[in-house]
Protein backbone atom coordinates (compact mmCIF):
# COMPACT_ATOMS: atom_id res chain seq x y z
CA UNK A 1 0.00 0.00 0.00
CA UNK A 2 1.56 3.21 -0.85
CA UNK A 3 2.23 5.73 2.12
CA UNK A 4 -0.11 8.53 0.97
CA UNK A 5 -2.92 5.95 1.61
CA UNK A 6 -1.54 4.46 4.76
CA UNK A 7 -1.61 8.07 6.54
CA UNK A 8 -4.99 9.01 5.23
CA UNK A 9 -6.89 10.84 8.02
CA UNK A 10 -3.22 11.29 10.00
CA UNK A 11 -2.61 15.22 11.01
CA UNK A 12 1.17 15.46 9.41
CA UNK A 13 3.92 17.03 8.09
CA UNK A 14 6.29 15.34 5.37
CA UNK A 15 9.82 16.43 6.06
CA UNK A 16 11.65 14.36 3.73
CA UNK A 17 11.39 11.86 0.67
CA UNK A 18 7.88 10.61 -1.23
CA UNK A 19 4.46 9.57 0.16
CA UNK A 20 4.18 8.22 -3.63
CA UNK A 21 5.90 4.95 -2.22
CA UNK A 22 4.63 1.34 -1.63
CA UNK A 23 5.07 -0.02 1.84
CA UNK A 24 5.36 -3.69 2.55
CA UNK A 25 4.35 -3.33 6.07
CA UNK A 26 3.94 -1.62 9.47
CA UNK A 27 6.54 -2.25 12.16
CA UNK A 28 6.51 0.01 15.88
CA UNK A 29 9.07 -2.95 17.01
CA UNK A 30 12.69 -1.75 15.43
CA UNK A 31 13.65 -5.51 16.27
CA UNK A 32 11.19 -6.81 13.53
CA UNK A 33 11.33 -4.12 10.59
CA UNK A 34 12.10 -5.70 6.92
CA UNK A 35 13.03 -4.27 3.89
CA UNK A 36 10.99 -1.70 2.06
CA UNK A 37 8.88 -1.24 5.50
CA UNK A 38 7.32 2.12 7.57
CA UNK A 39 8.06 2.23 11.05
CA UNK A 40 6.40 4.27 13.73
CA UNK A 41 8.36 5.58 16.52
CA UNK A 42 6.26 4.88 20.09
CA UNK A 43 6.85 6.61 23.07
CA UNK A 44 6.80 3.89 25.17
CA UNK A 45 7.05 3.26 29.43
CA UNK A 46 10.33 1.63 28.92
CA UNK A 47 12.37 2.84 26.03
CA UNK A 48 11.06 5.28 22.64
CA UNK A 49 11.30 4.17 19.12
CA UNK A 50 13.10 7.19 18.06
CA UNK A 51 15.92 6.30 19.88
CA UNK A 52 16.01 2.95 16.48
CA UNK A 53 16.10 5.28 13.98
CA UNK A 54 19.64 4.46 12.09
CA UNK A 55 18.67 1.12 12.95
CA UNK A 56 15.64 0.84 11.21
CA UNK A 57 16.91 2.33 8.09
CA UNK A 58 20.01 -0.12 8.15
CA UNK A 59 17.39 -2.95 7.87
CA UNK A 60 15.69 -1.53 4.85
CA UNK A 61 12.99 0.75 6.64
CA UNK A 62 11.43 3.05 3.62
CA UNK A 63 9.51 5.41 5.80
CA UNK A 64 9.56 7.05 9.32
CA UNK A 65 7.03 8.38 11.28
CA UNK A 66 8.25 10.87 14.07
CA UNK A 67 6.34 13.08 16.93
CA UNK A 68 9.56 14.46 17.65
CA UNK A 69 12.18 16.74 16.65
CA UNK A 70 14.85 14.93 14.52
CA UNK A 71 17.91 15.94 12.71
CA UNK A 72 17.44 15.31 8.61
CA UNK A 73 20.78 14.47 7.21
CA UNK A 74 22.77 12.63 4.33
CA UNK A 75 21.55 9.73 6.14
CA UNK A 76 17.83 10.06 5.25
CA UNK A 77 18.30 10.98 1.79
CA UNK A 78 15.67 8.53 0.34
CA UNK A 79 14.04 7.75 3.15
CA UNK A 80 9.77 9.06 3.97
CA UNK A 81 10.09 11.24 7.05
CA UNK A 82 6.66 11.89 8.30
CA UNK A 83 6.04 14.05 11.45
CA UNK A 84 2.60 14.05 13.48
CA UNK A 85 1.52 15.24 16.89
CA UNK A 86 0.54 11.82 18.53
CA UNK A 87 2.49 8.78 17.22
CA UNK A 88 0.33 6.75 18.91
CA UNK A 89 -2.97 7.47 17.25
CA UNK A 90 -0.86 7.80 13.84
CA UNK A 91 0.24 3.87 14.62
CA UNK A 92 -3.86 3.73 15.17
CA UNK A 93 -4.92 4.76 11.86
CA UNK A 94 -1.91 3.72 10.14
CA UNK A 95 -2.87 0.40 11.16
CA UNK A 96 -6.67 0.84 10.50
CA UNK A 97 -6.03 1.70 6.86
CA UNK A 98 -3.40 -0.84 6.03
CA UNK A 99 -5.49 -3.19 7.06
CA UNK A 100 -8.60 -2.23 4.99
CA UNK A 101 -10.42 -1.15 8.67
CA UNK A 102 -12.10 -5.01 9.29
CA UNK A 103 -14.37 -3.96 11.94
CA UNK A 104 -16.58 -2.19 9.24
CA UNK A 105 -17.35 -5.55 8.22
CA UNK A 106 -18.49 -6.49 11.48
CA UNK A 107 -20.53 -5.50 14.95
CA UNK A 108 -17.71 -4.73 17.75
CA UNK A 109 -18.58 -5.14 21.35
CA UNK A 110 -15.97 -3.79 23.72
CA UNK A 111 -16.27 -4.66 28.07
CA UNK A 112 -14.24 -2.43 30.04
CA UNK A 113 -14.14 -2.40 34.30
CA UNK A 114 -11.75 -3.77 36.86
CA UNK A 115 -13.83 -6.76 37.17
CA UNK A 116 -16.22 -9.09 35.29
CA UNK A 117 -14.96 -8.18 31.51
CA UNK A 118 -12.89 -11.65 30.71
CA UNK A 119 -16.60 -13.44 32.40
CA UNK A 120 -18.67 -11.02 30.15
CA UNK A 121 -17.13 -11.51 26.88
CA UNK A 122 -16.76 -15.07 27.22
CA UNK A 123 -21.12 -15.58 28.00
CA UNK A 124 -21.64 -12.84 25.22
CA UNK A 125 -19.84 -15.18 22.79
CA UNK A 126 -21.64 -18.60 23.92
CA UNK A 127 -24.77 -16.54 23.47
CA UNK A 128 -23.90 -15.26 20.14
CA UNK A 129 -22.63 -19.00 18.92
CA UNK A 130 -25.63 -20.49 20.25
CA UNK A 131 -27.90 -18.61 17.79
CA UNK A 132 -25.68 -19.72 14.76
CA UNK A 133 -23.36 -16.31 14.94
CA UNK A 134 -19.62 -16.72 13.58
CA UNK A 135 -17.82 -14.45 16.35
CA UNK A 136 -14.00 -13.74 17.41
CA UNK A 137 -12.93 -12.91 20.97
CA UNK A 138 -10.35 -10.88 22.08
CA UNK A 139 -9.08 -11.38 25.82
CA UNK A 140 -6.97 -12.36 28.77
CA UNK A 141 -7.14 -15.35 28.88
CA UNK A 142 -7.01 -16.24 25.39
CA UNK A 143 -8.18 -14.67 21.68
CA UNK A 144 -10.24 -16.84 18.88
CA UNK A 145 -11.67 -17.11 15.32
CA UNK A 146 -14.97 -19.00 15.77
CA UNK A 147 -13.14 -21.88 17.36
CA UNK A 148 -9.57 -21.51 16.66
CA UNK A 149 -7.96 -20.48 19.65
CA UNK A 150 -4.98 -17.66 19.21
CA UNK A 151 -2.43 -17.16 22.50
CA UNK A 152 -2.87 -13.90 24.54
CA UNK A 153 0.03 -11.64 25.49
CA UNK A 154 -2.39 -9.21 26.59
CA UNK A 155 -5.91 -8.42 27.62
CA UNK A 156 -5.70 -6.06 24.16
CA UNK A 157 -3.10 -6.13 21.90
CA UNK A 158 -1.25 -3.08 20.19
CA UNK A 159 -3.05 -0.93 18.28
CA UNK A 160 -1.40 -2.80 14.81
CA UNK A 161 -1.27 -6.27 16.03
CA UNK A 162 -5.10 -5.56 16.90
CA UNK A 163 -5.73 -4.16 13.42
CA UNK A 164 -4.58 -7.47 11.52
CA UNK A 165 -5.97 -9.91 13.89
CA UNK A 166 -9.53 -7.89 12.97
CA UNK A 167 -8.39 -8.19 9.53
CA UNK A 168 -7.78 -12.30 9.80
CA UNK A 169 -11.41 -12.26 11.74
CA UNK A 170 -13.01 -10.22 8.86
CA UNK A 171 -11.08 -12.85 6.36
CA UNK A 172 -13.40 -15.72 8.42
CA UNK A 173 -16.35 -13.39 7.56
CA UNK A 174 -17.28 -13.53 11.53
CA UNK A 175 -20.58 -11.66 12.40
CA UNK A 176 -19.32 -10.33 16.03
CA UNK A 177 -16.28 -9.69 17.66
CA UNK A 178 -16.64 -9.10 21.22
CA UNK A 179 -13.24 -7.75 22.98
CA UNK A 180 -12.01 -7.22 26.90
CA UNK A 181 -11.22 -3.55 26.55
CA UNK A 182 -8.42 -2.42 29.38
CA UNK A 183 -7.56 0.82 30.90
CA UNK A 184 -4.09 0.77 29.29
CA UNK A 185 -5.47 -0.06 25.85
CA UNK A 186 -7.70 3.42 26.08
CA UNK A 187 -5.13 5.24 27.48
CA UNK A 188 -2.52 4.06 24.94
CA UNK A 189 -4.97 4.77 22.19
CA UNK A 190 -4.77 0.81 20.96
CA UNK A 191 -7.96 1.02 20.32
CA UNK A 192 -8.28 4.36 18.65
CA UNK A 193 -9.94 5.09 15.34
CA UNK A 194 -12.34 1.94 16.08
CA UNK A 195 -16.12 2.24 15.69
CA UNK A 196 -17.46 0.02 18.50
CA UNK A 197 -21.12 -0.77 17.93
CA UNK A 198 -21.85 -1.84 21.87
CA UNK A 199 -19.50 -0.72 24.70
CA UNK A 200 -19.99 -2.25 28.08
CA UNK A 201 -19.22 -0.99 31.61
CA UNK A 202 -19.13 -3.50 34.27
CA UNK A 203 -17.46 -1.53 37.32
CA UNK A 204 -14.73 0.19 38.68
CA UNK A 205 -12.64 -0.15 41.59
CA UNK A 206 -9.29 0.54 42.95
CA UNK A 207 -6.51 -1.03 40.59
CA UNK A 208 -3.92 -0.07 37.80
CA UNK A 209 -2.73 3.29 39.85
CA UNK A 210 0.77 2.42 39.60
CA UNK A 211 0.29 3.76 36.12
CA UNK A 212 -2.62 5.74 36.23
CA UNK A 213 -1.65 7.57 39.18
CA UNK A 214 -4.95 8.12 40.51
CA UNK A 215 -8.71 6.99 40.26
CA UNK A 216 -10.09 9.86 38.27
CA UNK A 217 -7.35 9.35 35.39
CA UNK A 218 -8.42 5.35 35.79
CA UNK A 219 -11.69 6.40 35.28
CA UNK A 220 -11.25 8.63 32.34
CA UNK A 221 -9.96 6.50 31.12
CA UNK A 222 -12.57 3.46 30.79
CA UNK A 223 -15.02 6.85 30.00
CA UNK A 224 -13.30 6.95 26.22
CA UNK A 225 -15.13 3.58 25.17
CA UNK A 226 -18.47 5.33 25.41
CA UNK A 227 -17.24 7.99 23.16
CA UNK A 228 -16.62 5.63 20.03
CA UNK A 229 -19.63 2.97 20.47
CA UNK A 230 -23.33 3.42 19.20
CA UNK A 231 -24.77 1.93 22.56
CA UNK A 232 -24.05 1.71 26.23
CA UNK A 233 -24.15 -0.74 28.48
CA UNK A 234 -23.82 0.33 32.13
CA UNK A 235 -24.27 -0.63 35.38
CA UNK A 236 -25.67 1.52 37.14
CA UNK A 237 -25.47 0.41 41.35
CA UNK A 238 -21.47 1.51 40.51
CA UNK A 239 -21.13 4.99 41.64
CA UNK A 240 -18.67 5.54 38.78
CA UNK A 241 -21.46 4.80 36.43
CA UNK A 242 -22.62 8.67 36.91
CA UNK A 243 -19.16 9.82 35.08
CA UNK A 244 -19.47 7.12 32.78
CA UNK A 245 -23.53 8.70 31.52
CA UNK A 246 -22.14 12.21 31.49
CA UNK A 247 -19.12 11.32 29.20
CA UNK A 248 -21.22 8.69 26.69
CA UNK A 249 -21.64 10.01 23.45
CA UNK A 250 -23.83 6.80 22.84
CA UNK A 251 -27.44 7.21 20.59
CA UNK A 252 -28.55 4.97 23.17
CA UNK A 253 -27.53 3.71 26.86
CA UNK A 254 -29.35 0.75 28.38
CA UNK A 255 -28.73 0.60 31.92
CA UNK A 256 -28.93 -2.34 34.30
CA UNK A 257 -28.93 -2.97 38.32
CA UNK A 258 -29.87 -5.05 41.61
CA UNK A 259 -31.07 -2.23 43.79
CA UNK A 260 -32.48 0.60 41.31
CA UNK A 261 -36.18 -1.02 39.76
CA UNK A 262 -35.56 2.41 37.44
CA UNK A 263 -32.48 0.57 35.29
CA UNK A 264 -33.90 -0.70 32.18
CA UNK A 265 -32.95 -3.89 32.86
CA UNK A 266 -33.45 -5.06 36.71
CA UNK A 267 -32.31 -7.92 38.69
CA UNK A 268 -34.66 -9.21 42.01
CA UNK A 269 -35.76 -12.26 43.75
CA UNK A 270 -32.20 -13.18 43.49
CA UNK A 271 -31.06 -16.99 44.93
CA UNK A 272 -27.61 -17.61 45.69
CA UNK A 273 -26.54 -21.35 46.11
CA UNK A 274 -22.90 -23.10 46.25
CA UNK A 275 -23.80 -24.11 42.15
CA UNK A 276 -24.83 -20.60 40.52
CA UNK A 277 -27.46 -18.09 41.21
CA UNK A 278 -31.05 -17.54 40.01
CA UNK A 279 -33.13 -14.07 39.60
CA UNK A 280 -35.53 -12.31 38.26
CA UNK A 281 -35.22 -10.18 35.23
CA UNK A 282 -37.64 -7.56 35.00
CA UNK A 283 -37.40 -5.52 31.59
CA UNK A 284 -40.07 -3.73 29.53
CA UNK A 285 -42.62 -4.76 32.11
CA UNK A 286 -42.26 -8.51 31.65
CA UNK A 287 -40.60 -11.17 34.06
CA UNK A 288 -38.12 -13.75 32.94
CA UNK A 289 -36.42 -16.20 35.36
CA UNK A 290 -32.83 -16.77 35.02
CA UNK A 291 -30.12 -19.59 35.85
CA UNK A 292 -26.84 -18.94 35.87
CA UNK A 293 -24.25 -21.60 36.82
CA UNK A 294 -21.53 -19.74 38.70
CA UNK A 295 -22.10 -18.55 42.39
CA UNK A 296 -22.24 -15.03 44.17
CA UNK A 297 -24.09 -11.57 43.27
CA UNK A 298 -21.48 -10.57 40.59
CA UNK A 299 -22.46 -13.39 38.75
CA UNK A 300 -25.66 -11.93 38.69
CA UNK A 301 -23.88 -8.48 37.13
CA UNK A 302 -22.39 -10.35 34.47
CA UNK A 303 -25.21 -12.23 33.13
CA UNK A 304 -27.31 -8.88 32.73
CA UNK A 305 -24.35 -7.38 30.74
CA UNK A 306 -24.32 -10.23 28.83
CA UNK A 307 -28.09 -10.70 28.18
CA UNK A 308 -28.10 -6.93 27.26
CA UNK A 309 -25.52 -6.84 24.93
CA UNK A 310 -26.64 -9.82 22.82
CA UNK A 311 -30.52 -7.96 23.68
CA UNK A 312 -28.72 -5.48 21.60
CA UNK A 313 -27.60 -7.74 18.75
CA UNK A 314 -31.34 -8.81 17.83
CA UNK A 315 -31.32 -11.90 19.88
CA UNK A 316 -35.13 -12.84 21.67
CA UNK A 317 -34.97 -12.10 25.21
CA UNK A 318 -36.33 -16.02 25.32
CA UNK A 319 -33.41 -17.45 23.66
CA UNK A 320 -30.80 -15.31 25.68
CA UNK A 321 -32.22 -16.60 28.67
CA UNK A 322 -32.20 -20.53 27.43
CA UNK A 323 -28.53 -19.87 26.17
CA UNK A 324 -27.19 -18.69 29.49
CA UNK A 325 -28.83 -21.57 31.26
CA UNK A 326 -26.47 -23.77 29.25
CA UNK A 327 -22.93 -21.81 29.84
CA UNK A 328 -20.86 -23.50 32.04
CA UNK A 329 -18.28 -20.85 33.16
CA UNK A 330 -14.95 -19.97 31.73
CA UNK A 331 -11.29 -20.94 33.01
CA UNK A 332 -9.50 -19.66 36.19
CA UNK A 333 -12.90 -17.67 37.46
CA UNK A 334 -14.15 -19.46 40.28
CA UNK A 335 -13.23 -22.29 38.66
CA UNK A 336 -14.63 -24.80 41.41
CA UNK A 337 -13.06 -28.40 42.01
CA UNK A 338 -14.44 -30.81 44.96
CA UNK A 339 -12.53 -33.04 46.60
CA UNK A 340 -13.47 -36.67 47.84
CA UNK A 341 -12.79 -35.69 51.55
CA UNK A 342 -15.86 -32.75 50.99
CA UNK A 343 -13.77 -29.98 51.08
CA UNK A 344 -14.13 -28.06 48.22
CA UNK A 345 -11.54 -25.49 46.50
CA UNK A 346 -12.33 -22.36 44.24
CA UNK A 347 -9.80 -20.89 41.80
CA UNK A 348 -10.28 -17.12 40.65
CA UNK A 349 -8.16 -14.39 39.15
CA UNK A 350 -9.41 -12.39 41.89
CA UNK A 351 -6.14 -9.96 42.29
CA UNK A 352 -7.65 -6.10 42.74
CA UNK A 353 -9.21 -5.70 46.56
CA UNK A 354 -12.80 -5.28 44.69
CA UNK A 355 -12.33 -8.86 42.89
CA UNK A 356 -11.45 -10.10 46.10
CA UNK A 357 -14.12 -9.42 48.32
CA UNK A 358 -16.68 -10.48 45.56
CA UNK A 359 -15.17 -13.38 45.80
CA UNK A 360 -15.09 -14.20 49.07
CA UNK A 361 -18.13 -12.80 49.92
CA UNK A 362 -20.07 -15.02 47.29
CA UNK A 363 -17.74 -17.87 49.44
CA UNK A 364 -19.53 -16.51 52.55
CA UNK A 365 -22.71 -17.20 51.15
CA UNK A 366 -22.86 -21.04 51.02
CA UNK A 367 -19.86 -22.55 52.80
CA UNK A 368 -20.92 -24.79 55.76
CA UNK A 369 -17.36 -24.94 56.99
CA UNK A 370 -14.10 -22.63 57.22
CA UNK A 371 -12.77 -20.64 54.76
CA UNK A 372 -9.54 -20.85 53.54
CA UNK A 373 -7.75 -17.99 51.64
CA UNK A 374 -4.38 -18.30 49.98
CA UNK A 375 -3.24 -15.17 47.93
CA UNK A 376 -0.51 -13.13 47.25
CA UNK A 377 0.07 -10.01 44.88
CA UNK A 378 1.80 -8.81 42.08
CA UNK A 379 5.28 -7.18 41.96
CA UNK A 380 6.11 -3.69 40.00
CA UNK A 381 2.36 -3.34 40.17
CA UNK A 382 0.08 -0.93 42.78
CA UNK A 383 1.50 -1.35 46.26
CA UNK A 384 -1.39 0.69 47.70
CA UNK A 385 -3.82 -2.00 47.55
CA UNK A 386 -1.34 -4.82 48.81
CA UNK A 387 -2.74 -3.99 52.88
CA UNK A 388 -6.30 -3.36 51.79
CA UNK A 389 -6.60 -6.92 50.21
CA UNK A 390 -4.62 -8.21 52.95
CA UNK A 391 -7.69 -6.36 55.46
CA UNK A 392 -10.64 -7.96 53.45
CA UNK A 393 -9.13 -11.51 52.97
CA UNK A 394 -8.96 -11.70 56.66
CA UNK A 395 -11.98 -10.33 57.45
CA UNK A 396 -13.86 -12.75 55.16
CA UNK A 397 -11.46 -15.98 56.01
CA UNK A 398 -11.19 -18.68 59.35
CA UNK A 399 -7.32 -18.77 57.93
CA UNK A 400 -4.97 -16.91 55.40
CA UNK A 401 -1.88 -18.24 54.14
CA UNK A 402 0.16 -15.02 52.37
CA UNK A 403 2.46 -16.70 49.25
CA UNK A 404 3.60 -15.39 46.19
CA UNK A 405 1.91 -13.95 43.12
CA UNK A 406 4.39 -13.00 40.08
CA UNK A 407 6.24 -11.34 42.16
CA UNK A 408 8.37 -10.16 38.77
CA UNK A 409 11.25 -7.96 40.28
CA UNK A 410 10.21 -7.45 43.52
CA UNK A 411 11.44 -8.92 46.70
CA UNK A 412 8.31 -11.43 47.57
CA UNK A 413 9.05 -11.34 50.98
CA UNK A 414 8.47 -7.44 50.89
CA UNK A 415 5.24 -7.62 48.92
CA UNK A 416 4.03 -10.21 52.12
CA UNK A 417 5.04 -7.98 54.50
CA UNK A 418 2.40 -5.13 53.03
CA UNK A 419 -0.12 -7.46 52.91
CA UNK A 420 0.29 -8.25 56.55
CA UNK A 421 -0.15 -4.63 57.43
CA UNK A 422 -3.96 -4.87 56.50
CA UNK A 423 -3.92 -8.91 57.86
CA UNK A 424 -3.16 -7.57 61.29
CA UNK A 425 -6.60 -5.21 61.66
CA UNK A 426 -8.77 -8.44 62.03
CA UNK A 427 -8.10 -11.38 65.04
CA UNK A 428 -7.88 -14.15 61.66
CA UNK A 429 -5.47 -16.67 62.30
CA UNK A 430 -2.72 -16.85 59.07
CA UNK A 431 0.70 -17.85 57.82
CA UNK A 432 3.39 -16.75 55.06
CA UNK A 433 4.76 -19.79 53.18
CA UNK A 434 6.93 -17.67 50.47
CA UNK A 435 6.12 -21.04 47.86
CA UNK A 436 2.67 -20.55 46.01
CA UNK A 437 3.04 -24.30 45.44
CA UNK A 438 3.52 -25.09 48.94
CA UNK A 439 0.99 -23.02 50.24
CA UNK A 440 -1.50 -24.56 48.33
CA UNK A 441 -0.14 -27.61 49.32
CA UNK A 442 -0.54 -27.04 53.36
CA UNK A 443 -4.54 -24.96 52.57
CA UNK A 444 -5.28 -28.55 51.33
CA UNK A 445 -3.99 -30.64 53.93
CA UNK A 446 -5.43 -28.59 56.79
CA UNK A 447 -9.10 -28.66 54.46
CA UNK A 448 -12.13 -30.91 56.57
CA UNK A 449 -15.15 -31.80 55.30
CA UNK A 450 -17.16 -28.89 54.15
CA UNK A 451 -14.67 -26.28 54.18
CA UNK A 452 -13.94 -24.15 51.44
CA UNK A 453 -10.45 -23.29 49.46
CA UNK A 454 -9.85 -20.03 47.55
CA UNK A 455 -6.66 -19.95 45.97
CA UNK A 456 -6.98 -16.18 44.36
CA UNK A 457 -5.00 -13.99 41.89
CA UNK A 458 -3.86 -15.89 39.15
CA UNK A 459 -6.72 -17.79 37.98
CA UNK A 460 -5.87 -18.99 34.23
CA UNK A 461 -2.61 -18.07 33.96
CA UNK A 462 0.17 -20.79 33.40
CA UNK A 463 3.41 -19.50 34.49
CA UNK A 464 5.14 -17.38 37.27
CA UNK A 465 6.80 -14.38 36.50
CA UNK A 466 10.30 -14.41 39.11
CA UNK A 467 13.37 -11.96 38.48
CA UNK A 468 12.37 -11.70 34.54
CA UNK A 469 12.12 -15.40 34.32
CA UNK A 470 8.67 -16.99 33.40
CA UNK A 471 8.14 -20.87 35.21
CA UNK A 472 5.28 -22.81 34.29
CA UNK A 473 2.61 -22.74 37.04
CA UNK A 474 -0.71 -23.56 36.91
CA UNK A 475 -2.90 -22.84 40.33
CA UNK A 476 -5.86 -25.35 39.10
CA UNK A 477 -2.98 -28.14 38.12
CA UNK A 478 -1.38 -27.80 41.38
CA UNK A 479 -4.71 -28.49 43.28
CA UNK A 480 -5.82 -31.50 41.38
CA UNK A 481 -2.54 -33.13 41.71
CA UNK A 482 -2.27 -32.69 45.73
CA UNK A 483 -5.94 -33.88 46.43
CA UNK A 484 -4.84 -36.71 43.97
CA UNK A 485 -1.76 -37.60 46.16
CA UNK A 486 -3.82 -36.52 49.36
CA UNK A 487 -7.05 -39.32 47.84
CA UNK A 488 -3.80 -42.26 47.02
CA UNK A 489 -2.88 -41.79 50.80
CA UNK A 490 -6.21 -42.64 52.12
Amino acid sequence: MYIKDIIKDIPHKVLSGSIEKDISNIFYDSREVIKDALFVCITGIKTDGHKYIDDVIKKGAQAIIVSKHININEAYRDITVIQVPDSRKALAIASRNFCHNPSKDFNLIGITGTNGKTTTTFLIDHILKQHHKKTGLIGTIENRINDKVIESSRTTPESYDLQKLLQNMKNEQVDNVIMEVSSHALSLDRVYGLSYKTAVFTNLSLDHLDYHKTMDNYLKAKAKLFKMSEYGVVNIDDKASNAILREAQCKKIYTYSTMNPKADFYANKIELNATGVVFNLIFDEKIYRVNYSTPGKFSVYNALAGIIATYIEGIPLSNIIEYINQFTGVSGRFETINSQSGYSVIVDYAHSPDGLLNVLKSIKEFAKGRVITVFGCGGDRDKSKRPIMGEIASEYSDFVIITSDNPRTENPETIIKEIEVGISKNKCAYSTILSRKEGIKFAITMAEEDDVILIAGKGHETYQEINDEIYDFNDVEIVKETIQEESNLV
